[in-house]
């Protein structure tokens, strides 16, 4: 892990850190290719406006056993941990000095695969959740808008890197990934975050 003296993005209303060469390009290159191979991976469906639509990527829902999830009408059931994602939520808490009890991973598998624009602000995550988002693979832009302003920020993730947000990032900024027409290869993100379920 490499950490920067300087982290710190600068945006009203939020406490987002970047570390954009948090792991060496030899260890993110093994946990992209063991990701790909060894995690549980389906596309499901959402409900949006009404109707049932398939996710624009794939994904697995990992994490302790009552760290269950709902978001958009799909209530996820945590897998247990893969070993590789366990390291890495090792390394996040070291970080962050959070602990995380679930991990939602998504494999866009080409620029056709997107995120629309949200907000991590369901209520089992709590009032100011602290979300650790790690890239692998191709880099692709987090565009981030705030609710009220309209103002945005756009951060290329890169391989390797670690976006951390924090206190109030998820009560006034949304933020996604969007399609693009450019061939690019795959990744895969992993958002790690603490579910309160009572």
């Amino acid at each position: 892990m490499q950490l920067f003296d300087t982290p710190q993005i600068a945006m009203v209303d939020a406490d987002v850190q970047y570390y954009p060469n948090w792991l060496g390009i030899s260890d993110a290159d093994a946990f992209f290719a063991q990701l790909k191979q060894n995690l549980s991976w389906s596309q499901d469906y959402i409900r949006i406006y009404g109707r049932d639509v398939k996710i624009p990527r794939l994904q697995c829902w990992m994490g302790d056993p009552a760290a269950t999830y709902t978001y958009s009408g799909l209530q996820m059931q945590p897998v247990g941990w893969a070993e590789p994602v366990k390291q890495i939520k090792d390394y996040c808490e070291q970080v962050t000095g959070h602990s995380f009890n679930s991990v939602l991973a998504n494999w866009y598998r080409d620029g056709q695969d997107s995120m629309g624009m949200h907000s991590d602000d369901e209520p089992e995550l709590g009032a100011q959740p602290v979300i650790a988002s790690v890239t692998l693979g191709e880099p692709r832009k987090f565009i981030f808008k705030h609710k009220q302003l309209g103002i945005k920020h756009e951060i290329p993730l890169a391989h390797g890197s670690l976006l951390v947000m924090r206190g109030t990032t998820q009560q006034y900024w949304q933020h996604g990934i969007n399609k693009t027409k450019r061939v690019i290869d795959d990744r895969i993100n992993l958002t790690f975050r603490h579910i309160f379920n009572n």
